[in-house]
């Protein structure tokens, strides 16, 4: 029963890796778009890189579902909205567990 546990507690630690790179990819894009910091410099660049490394494996296929929105990226709005119900939905299975 110990091992349920920490499995679930890994799952919620990934889950929560996951978005906060998300929202990290998430600020980076703003601070671009709104000229605070320029994809010029080495390291902004690469961090862009390497995010979108990690998200666009989870990104893409929800931005090819949804509407073209013009500028307006809500792919990563509707990622941590899934994790949060995923977070939610393991958090019930693992008080189900609790009771048995």
């Amino acid at each position: 029963m110990m091992l349920f546990y920490q499995l679930i507690n890994a799952i919620l630690l990934l889950i929560g890796i996951v978005r906060a790179v998300v929202i990290v990819q998430f600020i980076l894009f703003l601070l671009v778009a709104f000229n605070v910091i320029s994809m010029r410099n080495q390291v902004v660049s690469a961090l862009n890189t390497a995010l979108s490394a990690i998200l666009d494996p989870i990104l893409n296929p929800i931005r090819r579902v949804m509407p073209n929105t013009g500028g307006i990226d809500f792919s990563p709005m509707v990622v941590i909205f899934g994790l949060s119900l995923l977070t939610e939905l393991i958090g019930f299975i693992g008080q189900l567990a609790l009771q048995i």
